[in-house]
């Protein structure tokens, strides 16, 4: 093909594709189509995957843009469409684009109406997959052990010994006062 020929951006599915990148990957930009489906949708229409999609002919995008729309029609097994067995036509389809993201809003939706366990989860923003989450998955702020303020100078510290100078009682003259001992006897006066 020649340089005159060759297209510096394409549309693929509503996607703006630079023509530099190769097939594979430009297919896989577009939302809904991965690396995987692209490839057996390149192989099943015959189209090297590793060629620029700048030098793709008329002919081969609008094959491209035809088994975007209807996979199984292109010979692409029906266990790489990514919703089987719809919940409301009951077949299998491949969504693309903003159609996959208003199918996945709808069946989060439907699943809150019905009061399912997946979603009270979604309703709460909680992991809905079975992860652990004990530890991970976190919102807000750390919890932890709360510290205390500084002790000020009129009270001592909670835990904090008081000097036994401080505490053992004072006569009106100055002495130190006799401590009463279980028998009801003095210490001092008993000798």
């Amino acid at each position: 093909m020649s340089a005159s020929e060759y297209k510096y951006i394409l549309r693929i599915a509503g996607k703006d594709i630079d023509g530099s990148k190769k097939v594979i990957v430009a297919l896989s930009q577009v939302k809904g189509i991965g690396y995987n489906i692209a490839q057996v949708l390149l192989y099943s229409l015959n189209i090297n995957p590793n060629i620029r999609v700048g030098f793709l002919t008329d002919k081969e995008l609008s094959d491209i843009e035809v088994a975007i729309r209807n996979p199984s029609k292109s010979g692409v097994p029906g266990w790489y469409l990514n919703r089987r067995k719809d919940t409301d036509t009951g077949s299998d389809q491949h969504i693309i684009t903003s159609d996959l993201d208003f199918a996945i809003s709808n069946d989060i939706d439907r699943e809150k109406t019905v009061m399912s366990w997946r979603g009270y989860r979604h309703m709460f923003g909680l992991r809905v997959r079975g992860q652990c989450t004990r530890t991970t998955g976190r919102r807000g702020g750390a919890v932890g052990v709360k510290k205390l303020s500084k002790p000020t100078a009129a009270s001592p510290a909670i835990g904090t010994s008081v000097s036994s100078a401080a505490s053992t009682p004072k006569t009106p003259t100055g002495g130190v006062a006799a401590t009463p001992t279980k028998t009801g006897k003095s210490a001092e006066g008993s000798g």
